[in-house]
């Protein structure tokens, strides 16, 4: 099993269901499909706590994000295949839009020209997918 650990602020949108992936730089090892993820916040902290019961990750896929001068996202590629809708793809990350979502990027990690990891997604909460959470 691998753990994850998020920002407070995707918290909610994961419990809800509607943030069903993660982005992540390359390491050692990530999850593979099939595998159960443990999703946190604030993990390695007095104040971690767990989100939501264990998920399945359904996929991992190599990911590029391209981004222009100014921050703005010019292009994502999962798997070398175009992600046609960068909103759409934005918000299933938690965002409520591409410009939320590089937004975040240029907080977090400065100025990019590229970023090369992968993409991490797993299927919604039980608890949501029985209506029970939310």
């Amino acid at each position: 099993m691998v753990a994850y650990s998020f920002r407070a602020r995707f918290e909610a949108p994961i419990r809800e269901g509607w943030k069903t992936q993660t982005i992540r730089g390359h390491r050692t090892r990530h999850a593979r499909a099939g595998e159960m993820l443990q999703l946190f916040v604030g993990m390695r902290t007095a104040h971690c706590r767990r989100i939501c019961a264990d998920v399945r990750c359904t996929a991992v896929m190599a990911l590029e994000i391209d981004f222009a001068p100014d921050g703005a996202i010019l292009r994502i590629t999962t798997d070398q295949v175009p992600v046609r809708d960068l909103d759409a793809f934005a918000i299933q990350d938690g965002f409520q839009d591409a410009g939320d979502m590089a937004a975040f990027w240029v907080r977090e990690h400065g100025p990019l020209h590229q970023f090369l990891g992968v993409l991490i997604e797993w299927a919604a909460p039980a608890e949501f997918v029985r209506g029970v959470g939310g």
